[in-house]
């Protein structure tokens, strides 16, 4: 996994996007990301601070970039279906948690909202149901992302209209239950 976060790495450095939606979804057509995965316990994070780094300035990305990959490669796979939470929002998170400082002795409202995120994103994903879709789970993470930080921190980052381009390689693709399904891809 340490080789495959290298080129996460590498590839999520390159961009100058303040929309980590881009950012993730060209990284997922890459040769070395699978359709479902633990690569995605840290791309998703990646893609979440190299947008929020452009949108603000404000953090060390390479520092932070560091931290969540020592955090990501604790993340065994299939967590969504063996632990009940999904390695997408955990990674984000996790990158909020970074950001902020904040640990498991903190007492303020960066506790409250990293624990606020997750638990919103993952209500969301158990109105929508399984089975696992890494692509689907990624585009809910970020996109709630992207709202919360504007609405907590004024960290305004761009949010694209996000449509799956990866429904026909997913075997268990929900299709209509999706809220990304493409109808016509």
């Amino acid at each position: 996994m340490e080789d495959k976060y290298a080129l996460i790495e590498n590839a999520v450095l390159k961009s100058k996007e303040k929309d980590p939606l881009k950012i993730v979804k060209e990284v997922m057509h890459a040769d070395f990301i699978n359709i479902h995965g633990p690569e995605h316990h840290f791309l998703d994070g990646a893609a979440f601070l190299v947008a929020y780094y452009n949108a603000s300035k404000t953090i060390d990305l390479n520092n932070c970039l560091a931290k969540l990959k020592e955090r990501a490669i604790k993340m065994p796979g299939a967590m969504c279906g063996y632990w009940g939470v999904c390695g997408s929002v955990t990674s984000i998170g996790s990158s909020l948690a970074i950001i902020h400082e904040t640990g498991p002795l903190t007492d303020n409202d960066f506790y409250k909202d990293n624990m606020e995120y997750t638990s919103s994103v993952i209500n969301e994903m158990s109105k929508i149901g399984g089975p696992r879709c890494c692509k689907r789970n990624s585009f809910l993470s970020l996109t709630k992302a992207i709202d919360f930080v504007e609405q907590k921190y004024v960290v305004k980052m761009d949010k694209s209209n996000i449509k799956c381009e990866f429904s026909s390689f997913n075997k268990q693709c929900i299709k209509n239950r999706c809220p990304f399904y493409n109808k016509e891809g």
